[in-house]
C-alpha cells in the first residue's frame, strides 16, 4: 500500500498504549546519540512534545522529516530532528540531511510511522521506556499513532 501523505505542520504524536494519553517526549538531557524520545503524559506547557514534519525534498512523494517543534532559535535551523541509532529513537541536532526520514502507512486505528531507509515501525513500549523501532505490524497498537495537527510551520 502506498505511504499516506500528511499536510506539513507542527504535530503532537499520541501512543495507542494502555492508560491516559502518551505523546512522543524528548528528554531533557542528551546521552549517547542525543535526546532519548520517549512516551510521557501530556506536559504543560507541552516542551519537548510538539514535532514540526516537512517533507525531506522539495517534490511530491518524497519522505519526511521531524524536528522538535519548540523555538530554540528563531529559524528553527537548529532544532533536533528524529535520528534512528541501534534501533531507537533520538532527537539530534546533527545536519537535516542526517535526519532519519519517514513515511506514513495505514495501521488498525491510526497510522504507523516507518523509517524510510530500514522499513522499521516506530513502537511506544510503556510510559518512560525510548521508542524502539521493529518490523512493522498493523496489528499491534504499540506501532499505532494518532498525529494531531496543531498549526503551520510558520505559524
Amino acid at each position: 500500500m502506498p505511504p499516506i501523505p500528511v499536510k506539513p505542520g507542527v504535530y503532537r504524536f499520541y501512543a495507542h498504549i494502555i492508560g491516559p494519553p502518551a505523546l512522543i517526549t524528548a528528554r531533557e538531557h542528551a546521552v549517547e546519540h542525543g535526546l532519548p524520545v520517549n512516551t510521557d503524559r501530556p506536559l504543560y506547557p507541552p516542551i519537548l512534545q510538539e514535532w514540526a514534519i516537512q517533507p525531506a525534498e522539495p517534490v511530491p512523494g518524497a519522505p519526511y522529516v521531524i524536528s522538535l517543534a519548540d523555538d530554540f532559535d528563531e529559524d528553527a535551523s537548529t532544532n533536533p530532528g528524529l535520528v534512528v541509532t541501534d534501533q531507537k529513537l533520538w532527537a539530534n541536532n546533527v545536519n537535516r540531511d542526517q535526519w532519519t526520514k519517514w513515511t506514513f502507512a495505514p495501521g488498525i486505528g491510526g497510522l504507523q510511522i516507518i523509517d524510510e531507509k530500514d522499513q522499521l515501525a516506530l513502537k511506544a513500549g510503556h510510559f518512560g521506556q525510548q521508542i524502539e523501532l521493529v518490523t512493522p505490524h498493523k496489528a499491534d497498537f504499540h506501532q499505532i499513532w494518532t498525529l494531531d495537527f496543531l498549526r503551520p510551520i510558520d505559524g
